[in-house]
Order: structure tokens, then C-alpha cells, then sequence
């Protein structure tokens, strides 16, 4: 058994990465892993106002074209243009991207 320096949790010698911080022992630093849905979707994207921030993904967005039309209003919707964008947020600006699915 190791000690991981960063929690002092106590880590299986075989382990490269610790199950409690995410401390990495190879790179030594804490790493951060990806769900699959955000390595899918994954482009790195910097900040065009902050440079050097990368952007955070936040999913797939729907959008249409054209307003509701009373109580028939989701009936007309199928009628309507609808496009679908990946959107990345700037954490430290705010600022959006808007860009096609992959």
C-alpha cells in the first residue's frame, strides 16, 4: 500500500490513480475524467474573450423558428424548422458558443 500525497488516503500499489482525490501518480497532479456523454461532445475550446480559459460544455440544446399559435400551438410545432446546437459556456466570463452536433 501507498499513501496518496494529496489526501493521505492509503491506495493499492498497482493503482496510478487514487480512488479518493483523483490524484494521479504518474502525472503528479489531480485529474479530472470526463462522463461519456462530455467525451463525445468534447472539443477544446478556449475562450475567445479570456484566451486562455477553456469553455465547459453544457449539452445539447433545441431551438425552432416561429411562435405558438394558441391552443394548437405544439400541434403547429411539428410543422416548424428546428435546429439543434452543442453549447460551451466561459466559466470565468460567462460568455456562449453556439456550435452544429458533431
Amino acid at each position: 500500500m501507498k499513501t496518496c500525497p494529496n489526501c493521505q488516503a492509503e491506495v493499492e500499489n498497482n493503482f496510478e490513480v487514487c480512488w479518493n482525490c483523483h490524484y494521479s501518480f504518474v502525472e503528479k497532479t489531480v485529474v479530472k475524467f470526463m462522463s461519456e456523454e462530455e467525451q463525445a461532445h468534447y472539443r477544446p475550446i478556449n475562450c475567445l474573450r479570456c484566451t486562455e480559459v477553456p469553455m465547459v460544455y453544457t449539452g445539447v440544446f433545441r431551438f425552432h423558428e416561429g411562435t405558438n399559435y394558441g391552443v394548437l400551438g405544439n400541434i403547429f410545432e411539428a410543422f416548424e424548422n428546428k435546429e439543434s446546437f452543442e453549447i460551451y459556456l466561459c466559466p470565468h466570463c460567462g460568455k456562449a458558443e453556439f456550435f452544429t452536433p458533431k
